[in-house]
């Protein structure tokens, strides 16, 4: 497909694709799920890996469950087990940011295509969509607000969550995530069974 087709699918210009591609602006979190769609990929693929290693060669950089004192960075040992397990620390997690001030952190990679478990962040004001749109796909989506708060619109129904609240909705549905305080809104977000 050619930048420009894609761009035309996506309903955006090809200069905006060009921009993505070469880090000078980001998609909202809406177009990132078109994008991911229209090239019939994962948006997890979209996080990357280091060294360009695919996410089953990558190997974690640290450990969280090594023994007390020990250095994180050297506790990790390859075993059988080294292509089904990932474990990302908090300063080599893979992240995306994104417009409007919204941050997708990666906590774990798997080769599972249909799994997003990551941490999301939220400016102020900060909204998943473009100003009128709304975003749908295939799967379903579980959140947990760890602070700040956050409105959610799910078709016609409106939610506000705040710290300690959760739920879990049917992705096919139209909807936007935006944060409606003064804080940063941060929570935990495990998207299932989409099929890119």
């Amino acid at each position: 497909m050619s930048l420009r087709e894609l761009a035309r699918q996506a309903n955006v210009s090809a200069s905006f694709i060009s921009q993505i591609e070469n880090d000078k602006s980001q998609p909202s979190v809406a177009t990132l799920y078109v994008l991911a769609q229209l090239l019939n990929v994962s948006v997890d693929e979209f996080f990357g890996t280091e060294n360009g290693a695919s996410i089953a060669e990558s190997r974690p950089a640290e450990s969280s469950f090594v023994a007390s004192g020990a250095d994180p960075t050297t506790a990790w040992r390859p075993s059988e087990y080294a292509n089904r397990i990932s474990v990302e620390h908090p300063s080599h997690r893979p992240h995306l940011d994104m417009a409007a001030g919204v941050v997708w952190e990666r906590l774990a990679a798997t080769p599972e295509k249909a799994v997003n478990f990551m941490k999301v962040t939220y400016a102020p004001g900060a909204s998943s969509s473009d100003a009128g749109s709304v975003q749908q796909h295939e799967g379903y989506e579980y959140g947990y607000v760890l602070a700040g708060e956050v409105e959610i619109t799910i078709g016609g129904e409106i939610f506000v969550l705040r710290e300690g609240e959760s739920l879990g909705f049917d992705s096919r549905i139209a909807h936007t995530l935006r944060n409606v305080g003064t804080e940063y809104f941060e929570g935990i977000w495990f998207v299932h069974g989409h099929s890119h």
